[in-house]
């Protein structure tokens, strides 16, 4: 007999690890501990014929490697994680950050049956926009809105509606292209209509939007150049003269806003941004924005204006497949609650609070977490330097804040050691997501909310 027959006839068989294994059975369920038995076994004899082990473990550590895949099978996909990365507003990571006591608000409606389309008043069918659209509208001053699970979604939703089989003039400067590839054109073919496009990339004119105007034009569309900014020799239709246009032609005006700001940031020393209400001040009779970006809340897409077109808008059959559901609903009704005290948004709202946030502050902070850190990471160098946060997910593209940061240098140089401790962060109880700048992994601390927290996580395993 082989050595390789010998070892395979010592593999115990599943029954016999099984019971030596109740423990994780009352943990993980006998299904799910039989799966992993039968994976570990059949690791270990195809181990045996490559040659690579030469000995069958005993049924205690076979049990190991059973608890080990279990717990990594366990391991929750979805993690918090700390945003270092001087992106505020990171769409891979979320955008906004939730205020926390929303939570203990929408406790109730977590965890039992809410009256969703239910109008508890007249005992009948409600509608499920009736929860946020007076909100909305208080706030924007707009005749009708309504709400669905993300801005692409609205601005598909609406050519749908109004412009099927037609024609929409859009200047070529606004053909945009956000993260994933996903862009403008796209979108419009997959709502039916088609593109209109006027002017050139720089320089767009009202002539331009007046000359595409035929029998086929649906609407005029703005669209906010969400990731970029075009400088130099150029030239734009301001969102009055579109409105006129528009309104000369017999035309609904569609603006998508996209980053859905609902107060001027001037007030708080940040660039100015146009808000909802001044796109429908200025003439639009539908904006577009979304409800995770400087609006500060959930995922969510908001179509907001004219009182007809919105009920048009909310008639398609496909609002159904692009509406939100209860918590969606909850969390954005006590975030819009929290826009009617405006002189205290800064301290309720996390993504001003972000935003505002003092350099003096994050600086004072970043000296004291690089005194603290650095002595427990081996083989770094930790210390603190300024840098530039910038707002991310395409509102206020070109500019940066000041901020401080934590600055990594491996001792060794490379690539190989900058990523090696990358990756330590990444395995941290709560990953720590940075950015690699000149040799260097900087940890933004703009966004840290919770100083002794992250402290006590990057310090869980000291050895990077």
């Amino acid at each position: 007999m082989s050595i390789e027959a010998g070892l395979l006839r010592e593999v115990p068989g599943v029954d016999r690890v099984l019971a030596a294994s109740t423990t994780l059975i009352d943990t993980f369920g006998r299904d799910a501990v039989t799966h992993a038995v039968r994976t570990t076994l059949d690791d270990l004899r195809h181990a045996i014929r490559s040659g690579s082990t030469a000995e069958v473990p005993s049924i205690d550590a076979l049990g190991t490697r059973v608890a080990t895949l279990l717990s990594a099978a366990d391991q929750r996909s979805l993690r918090a994680v700390y945003n270092l990365t001087g992106t505020i507003l990171h769409t891979n990571l979320g955008r906004a950050v939730l205020p926390r006591a929303i939570s203990e608000r929408i406790d109730d409606i977590l965890y039992s049956p809410a009256n969703v389309e239910f109008d508890i008043a007249e005992g009948g069918r409600g509608e499920r926009d009736d929860h946020l659209e007076s909100l909305i509208c208080e706030l924007t001053g707009a005749e009708g809105a309504t709400v669905v699970n993300n801005n692409a979604a609205a601005l598909l939703l609406v050519l749908n509606t109004l412009a099927h089989d037609r024609e929409v003039p859009v200047s070529r400067g606004e053909l945009v292209e956000i993260g994933g590839s996903f862009r403008i054109p796209e979108v419009m073919a997959r709502a039916g209509c088609q593109i209109a496009e006027i002017g050139t990339t720089n320089r767009t004119h009202a002539k331009d939007y007046r000359g595409a105007i035929s029998d086929r034009t649906a609407l005029l569309l703005k669209v906010h150049p969400s990731n970029y900014e075009i400088a130099g020799f150029t030239k734009s239709v301001s969102d009055v003269e579109v409105a006129d246009i528009a309104r000369e032609h017999n035309l609904p005006f569609v603006n998508d806003l996209g980053s859905g700001s609902l107060v001027d940031l001037k007030r708080w020393g940040l660039p100015h941004e146009t808000t909802v209400a001044e796109a429908i001040e200025a003439g639009a009779n539908l904006v577009t924005f979304s409800g995770d970006k400087l609006l500060g809340g959930p995922q969510a897409g908001f179509i907001v204006g004219d009182r007809a077109l919105v009920a048009a808008v909310r008639a398609n059959p496909m609002k159904r497949a692009l509406r939100v559901d209860k918590i969606t609903i909850a969390i954005l009704a006590e975030v819009l609650r929290l826009y009617r005290n405006p002189d205290q948004l800064a301290q309720t709202l996390p993504t001003l609070r972000h935003l505002t946030r003092a350099t003096s502050e994050i600086e004072a902070l970043a000296n004291t977490l690089a005194e603290r850190i650095g002595a427990r990471l081996p083989g770094v160098t930790v210390r603190a330097a300024p840098c530039t946060s910038q707002i991310g997910s395409g509102s206020l593209p070109v500019d940066l804040l000041p901020s401080h940061a934590l600055e990594l240098i491996p001792e060794r140089e490379g690539e190989a050691h900058l990523q090696r401790v990358r990756q330590h962060l990444l395995q941290l109880p709560r990953p720590v997501i940075g950015r690699i700048q000149s040799g260097t992994l900087v940890l933004d601390l703009r966004t840290v909310d919770d100083p002794e927290g992250l402290l006590a996580n990057i310090l869980a395993d000291p050895s990077p």
